[in-house]
Protein backbone atom coordinates (compact mmCIF):
# COMPACT_ATOMS: atom_id res chain seq x y z
CA UNK A 1 0.00 0.00 0.00
CA UNK A 2 2.56 2.47 0.92
CA UNK A 3 4.52 1.66 -2.70
CA UNK A 4 1.21 2.77 -4.14
CA UNK A 5 1.02 5.36 -2.00
CA UNK A 6 4.50 7.04 -2.87
CA UNK A 7 4.42 6.19 -6.28
CA UNK A 8 1.93 8.42 -6.81
CA UNK A 9 3.29 11.14 -4.77
CA UNK A 10 6.26 10.86 -7.66
CA UNK A 11 3.54 10.47 -10.21
CA UNK A 12 1.97 13.70 -9.63
CA UNK A 13 5.44 15.58 -8.45
CA UNK A 14 6.22 14.95 -12.37
CA UNK A 15 3.14 15.40 -14.24
CA UNK A 16 2.44 18.68 -12.39
CA UNK A 17 5.32 20.30 -11.14
CA UNK A 18 3.49 23.10 -9.69
CA UNK A 19 2.00 20.43 -6.86
CA UNK A 20 5.37 18.83 -5.96
CA UNK A 21 7.49 20.65 -2.86
CA UNK A 22 10.30 22.95 -3.98
CA UNK A 23 9.16 22.82 -7.66
CA UNK A 24 7.25 25.95 -8.16
CA UNK A 25 9.91 28.07 -7.08
CA UNK A 26 12.23 26.74 -9.41
CA UNK A 27 9.55 26.71 -12.43
CA UNK A 28 9.03 30.78 -11.74
CA UNK A 29 12.95 31.33 -12.12
CA UNK A 30 13.51 29.98 -15.68
CA UNK A 31 14.00 32.23 -18.05
CA UNK A 32 11.94 32.58 -21.18
CA UNK A 33 14.14 32.83 -24.00
CA UNK A 34 17.75 32.32 -24.43
CA UNK A 35 20.11 32.55 -27.12
CA UNK A 36 23.61 31.74 -26.49
CA UNK A 37 24.56 33.20 -22.49
CA UNK A 38 21.95 35.50 -22.69
CA UNK A 39 18.43 35.28 -21.74
CA UNK A 40 14.98 37.00 -21.87
CA UNK A 41 12.24 37.14 -19.43
CA UNK A 42 8.86 39.66 -18.74
CA UNK A 43 8.02 39.27 -22.38
CA UNK A 44 4.98 42.21 -22.86
CA UNK A 45 3.36 43.99 -25.79
CA UNK A 46 3.31 47.42 -25.65
CA UNK A 47 -0.66 48.39 -25.54
CA UNK A 48 0.43 51.72 -27.52
CA UNK A 49 2.60 49.91 -30.38
CA UNK A 50 1.26 46.84 -30.95
CA UNK A 51 4.82 45.83 -32.98
CA UNK A 52 6.71 46.71 -30.21
CA UNK A 53 8.00 44.24 -27.19
CA UNK A 54 9.46 45.06 -24.18
CA UNK A 55 11.48 42.47 -22.68
CA UNK A 56 14.39 41.95 -19.72
CA UNK A 57 17.88 40.63 -20.62
CA UNK A 58 19.80 38.69 -18.61
CA UNK A 59 23.42 37.45 -19.35
CA UNK A 60 25.49 35.20 -17.41
CA UNK A 61 27.92 37.99 -15.90
CA UNK A 62 24.72 38.90 -13.90
CA UNK A 63 23.96 42.07 -16.09
CA UNK A 64 20.33 42.95 -16.50
CA UNK A 65 18.46 45.08 -18.63
CA UNK A 66 15.46 46.22 -20.23
CA UNK A 67 14.94 46.67 -23.91
CA UNK A 68 12.42 47.28 -26.17
CA UNK A 69 12.23 45.74 -29.75
CA UNK A 70 10.29 47.02 -32.80
CA UNK A 71 9.42 43.68 -34.30
CA UNK A 72 8.58 45.76 -37.58
CA UNK A 73 12.83 46.42 -38.19
CA UNK A 74 14.60 44.55 -35.35
CA UNK A 75 15.67 47.67 -33.60
CA UNK A 76 16.33 47.91 -30.31
CA UNK A 77 16.40 50.92 -27.68
CA UNK A 78 19.13 51.37 -26.40
CA UNK A 79 21.26 50.58 -29.31
CA UNK A 80 24.17 50.55 -26.66
CA UNK A 81 24.12 48.63 -22.81
CA UNK A 82 25.92 45.92 -20.66
CA UNK A 83 24.21 42.90 -22.03
CA UNK A 84 26.07 41.54 -25.54
CA UNK A 85 23.61 43.57 -28.67
CA UNK A 86 24.72 40.76 -30.86
CA UNK A 87 23.22 37.77 -28.27
CA UNK A 88 20.68 40.56 -27.49
CA UNK A 89 19.63 41.12 -31.00
CA UNK A 90 18.86 37.55 -31.24
CA UNK A 91 16.89 37.05 -28.37
CA UNK A 92 14.73 39.82 -29.93
CA UNK A 93 14.21 38.32 -33.16
CA UNK A 94 13.44 34.73 -31.91
CA UNK A 95 10.90 36.41 -29.15
CA UNK A 96 9.23 38.98 -32.15
CA UNK A 97 8.65 35.50 -34.11
CA UNK A 98 6.92 33.91 -30.96
CA UNK A 99 4.75 36.24 -30.35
Amino acid sequence: MTNLFWSFVLWLMLAWPSVGLGWPMAAAATPGICVGPVCADSLSRSSVYPWQLRLRLSDQRGQLERLTVDCRNGQLSPKEGPVDRGYGAAVARRACRLA
